[in-house]
């Protein structure tokens, strides 16, 4: 029997050690001894008990789903030109390929109970992971301020309804935001981190609530104009124009899927960050079912109806809900209609946007940096970057936010391929969180060359397909419909992550196999349910310790020792 290290010789921890998750309260995490601090705080560790149900991680897709933005993009691919049939098999198609993707990249964070920056180390190295983390923060601080941004736009049409006198706040402004703008953002500003900062407990019974009651509110707006409209005068098909034939068609509905797969490719990067408080696999995987597929072609249907009634009832089509529920004259339908639609924003923008920076801000310096405060240092930042400023400029958001959004799908493809494919879905979870040189996932001074060189490699490639295309459409060089190669750059820097890191990896292996090693192994190929253990690797632990019991009580009974931890490659 290999010596027992004191990170592995803490004592174990089961599913019903504590009641919270990651945020509050303390002891959340199970920060064994031996856990470097510049690697662990409580919110980074594993987690002592993973108790969402599917019908949470549901929840979670439809706050995704249920947006001003998800509204807009799915009754936008109505309008492409062709057949709402059509349209709905490339929504299917779309919605298929994200749960797939979906599963994949959960796995790793429910069987080791850790957010998607930790578990990054075992194929980055414990400080290469970093690269990914701020990446991934970068992003979501820009988009964060965004959709705080359009929740105060809507907030705004509340306010003029019923405080008339709110009107003078329009033409006082600072740093670009009139003075009723900056009211409306502050109070949003503050409910989303007033909820975040309770933790994530109370972030879950929040996205437990707010998808449904949007949910209710849409059918009662869809109800409502429709019966203004007349059934006999609702039509599916929203597109303008010549209708396009069978063979025009196609490459249509590619774009239509590639839309329906860019759109969710942040929340599936992030899903890992949500997927660590999974029950069980199984548990995700149902919940990922309900939430994509059917939920999302329901919301879908529902939203082109809505939209469609738009047109008889106010005579032009309107795909924005905000402005829908702004024409139907009413304070109900305002107040109802713009307080859901508040909601269905904050909703999508706490589990989208909040909560991932809050992860990778804290995995940079956990010594330092807690979860909380790594989220507002993201909600500081977003007021920084002033996002309204620079949302209504498309060449803004092309190049600043294109360029880091053009590498999701290289680092979605890099982990996919690393897990998978070159650790064959074990990992030794202890050893993410020591600095010891010898430690399994050192490699060099703490970064793997293998996987940094992959992201370069897939990197380049993929932000030039993503810029150079519609640069040119933007300079009039080329035609616009030429500009829509840009949406496939999600599949193609997937593909090239996962190529670039396999071949790197054959040709100088370096992540470890961890055959023939079992105590502390979090493997994804082991059952699925474990009774009485939050992971793999503690049931693990467990196992090997009953083992060495044994051979203490009767040393004929002592099985063959563990060998050590071995890397495919050399440690550097």
């Amino acid at each position: 029997m290999t010596e027992t290290t004191a990170a592995s010789a803490a004592p174990l921890t089961r599913p019903q050690d504590v009641v919270e998750a990651a945020g509050m309260p303390a002891g959340s995490g199970n920060v064994r001894p031996g856990y470097d601090p510049r690697l662990a705080n409580e919110d980074l560790a594993p987690l002592r008990k993973q108790k969402w149900t599917s019908y949470n991680i549901f929840a979670f897709w439809m706050s995704d789903v249920h947006s001003v933005g998800g509204y807009v993009t799915a009754g936008s691919l109505f309008a492409l030109g062709i057949a709402s049939w059509q349209v709905l098999i490339a929504l299917l198609v779309g919605i298929l390929i994200v749960q797939v993707f979906a599963n994949l990249i959960a796995k790793p964070s429910q069987r080791t109970g850790v957010p998607y920056p930790v578990v990054n180390r075992f194929l980055f190295g414990i400080r290469g992971a970093n690269l990914p983390a701020i990446i991934r923060g970068v992003i979501a601080i820009a988009w964060y301020g965004v959709q705080t941004f359009l929740a105060a736009e809507a907030l705004n049409i509340i306010f003029l309804k019923f405080i008339p006198g709110s009107a003078a706040l329009l033409e006082p402004s600072f740093l670009g935001l009139n003075a009723l703008g900056w009211i409306s953002y502050a109070i949003l500003w503050v409910a989303q981190a007033a909820v975040f900062w309770r933790g994530m407990e109370s972030i879950r019974r929040f996205i437990d609530w707010a998808g449904p009651a949007v949910y209710v509110v849409m059918i009662v707006l869809a109800v409502y104009l429709v019966s203004q409209a007349g059934w006999e005068n609702i039509s599916l098909d929203l597109s303008s124009g010549e209708p396009l034939d069978f063979w025009a068609s196609i490459p249509v509905m590619l774009t239509a899927i590639a839309i329906v797969v860019s759109y969710f490719s942040g929340p599936m990067l992030n899903f890992g960050d949500f997927a660590r408080y999974g029950k069980s696999f199984a548990a995700v995987k149902k919940g990922n079912f309900w939430g994509l597929p059917v939920n999302f072609l329901f919301f879908s249907i529902l939203t082109v109806i809505t939209a469609s009634a738009t047109v008889p009832v106010f005579g032009e089509l309107i795909t924005d809900p905000i402005h829908t529920v702004e024409r139907i004259d009413h304070w109900f339908a305002i107040l109802l209609g713009g307080l859901t639609f508040v909601t269905a924003t904050v909703g999508i923008n706490i589990v989208a946007n909040f909560i991932s920076p809050a992860f990778d801000f804290s995995n940079v310096a956990p010594h330092r940096i807690s979860w909380r405060m790594g989220g507002m240092i993201a909600a500081v930042g977003s007021v920084i970057l002033t996002p309204w400023n620079w949302y209504g400029n498309d060449q803004a958001i092309h190049y600043s936010l294109g360029i880091l959004a053009a590498l999701i799908g290289p680092l979605f493809g890099i982990l996919i391929a690393g897990y998978y494919v070159i650790a064959r879905q074990r990992i030794l979870v202890d050893d993410m969180y020591t600095m010891d040189e010898k430690g399994s996932y050192w490699y060099r001074s703490g970064y793997n060359p293998n996987a940094m060189w992959a992201v370069a490699a897939a990197g380049v490639p993929t932000i030039a397909l993503a810029i150079v295309p519609k640069s040119l459409v933007f300079a009039g060089a080329i035609d616009a419909g030429w500009g829509s190669i840009s949406d496939f750059s999600w599949f193609v820097g997937c593909g090239l992550g996962f190529a670039f890191l396999v071949l790197f990896e054959r040709l100088h292996p370096r992540v470890p196999t961890l055959e023939g090693v079992t105590r502390g192994v979090s493997d994804g190929r082991a059952d699925d349910v474990l009774e009485g253990y939050p992971d793999t690797a503690t049931a693990a632990v467990a196992i090997v310790d009953a083992e060495a019991a044994l051979a203490a009580a009767d040393p004929a009974e002592a099985p063959v020792a563990d060998e050590a931890p071995v890397a495919a490659g050399p440690k550097e």
